[in-house]
């Protein structure tokens, strides 16, 4: 009996340190893997406690066939558009990211300490800054959102 015990105050603290802040994250598929120039992605999300900071990133998922080292994203949030440029690949073509199942996942933190001015529906579009009109290689974009501290 106290075995059980102690292996249940153990489980409950591990479940307990498992907490997850993440209040949005949400991934968008690019058709084809080919992402048009004109076809913006857009994110719809809620903020329930405009009382702390939030953690913005955007993940990039490519495959093989990406052509390019790196990838330009218009970020609009409404109040503000932010032109980013990140690298995909080292000097010598090596991808940078983590690499699953045929793809390269790369984030890319957009904002550290994002404020809402209130609580609510707000949406973020992201649309790529390159001169191909269809960008080859590029799969899915994604959002994540990260409740940064405590009240």
């Amino acid at each position: 009996m106290k075995r059980l015990t102690i292996g249940l105050a153990v489980l409950a603290l591990c479940l307990s340190s498992c907490r997850t802040d993440i209040v949005y994250s949400q991934f968008s598929p690019i058709s084809s893997d080919k992402w048009n120039v004109d076809s913006a992605v857009q994110f719809d999300y809620s903020i329930d406690d405009a009382s702390v900071p939030y953690r913005m990133l955007v993940y990039l998922r490519h495959n093989e066939r990406y052509p390019y080292q790196n990838i330009w994203l218009f970020v609009d949030n409404g109040a503000r558009k932010d032109t980013i440029e990140f690298y995909l690949a080292d000097d010598r073509g090596r991808w940078l990211g983590d690499k699953h199942y045929g793809f390269i996942e790369m984030p890319v933190l957009i904002e550290e300490e994002k404020q809402f001015p209130d609580t609510g529906r707000y949406t973020l579009t992201i649309a790529h800054g390159m001169r191909d009109s269809l960008l080859r290689g590029v799969t899915d974009i994604g959002l994540e959102i990260i409740r940064n501290g405590e009240k």
